[in-house]
């Protein structure tokens, strides 16, 4: 039998108590002993960004901190973030602009989007893409998810939008 290591953090607000292996990733603890399957496993190297979480703020990759490197800290996965005005917007622009595809690096792609915008109120769409450039879309280009932020963006600042998302 492995050995184990009792940790507890909180995630998404709740605190959360588990024995873990010492070389279990963060990701898989919260997709399969906490049931939060919005984190979602690409490459498991950290290139993809699918594993994209937040701890303590920042937006990491779940696949490269192992879980016993979150004990005490304060973890929010994308099932945590709908009441967050930002990710609203957010949520809401990704619709809009048809940058959700086939869906699966999209909670990735918003809590990096949403860490950007609480950084920067009013990203260029450069600093748009190279915020972004470390999550990975095996459907499409990135132009509708660049769209998509920037209109957050425009929103936010309460900026009026014209229906071809320009403010």
């Amino acid at each position: 039998m492995e050995p184990t290591t009792d940790i507890e953090f909180e995630v998404n607000g709740k605190r959360v108590r588990l024995a873990v292996s010492p070389r279990e990733h963060l990701a898989d603890v919260l997709r399969q002993r906490c049931g939060l399957t919005g984190t979602h496993l690409g490459c498991e190297h950290g290139v993809c960004g699918a594993c994209t979480v937040r701890v303590d703020g920042a937006a990491i990759r779940g696949c490269l901190i192992l879980a016993v490197q979150a004990d005490g800290a304060q973890v929010r996965t994308i099932e945590g973030e709908g009441d967050d005005p930002v990710m609203q917007a957010l949520q809401h622009a990704f619709i809009e602009r048809n940058a959700l595809q086939c869906g699966y690096c999209t909670p990735g792609f918003l809590l990096t989007a949403a860490e950007l915008l609480e950084l920067d109120p009013d990203p260029s769409r450069e600093s748009i893409r190279e915020y972004l450039s470390g999550n990975l879309c095996r459907c499409t280009g990135y132009q509708a998810i660049v769209d998509a932020v920037e209109l957050a963006a425009h929103r936010l600042r309460g900026e009026a939008v014209t229906d071809a998302g320009a403010p």
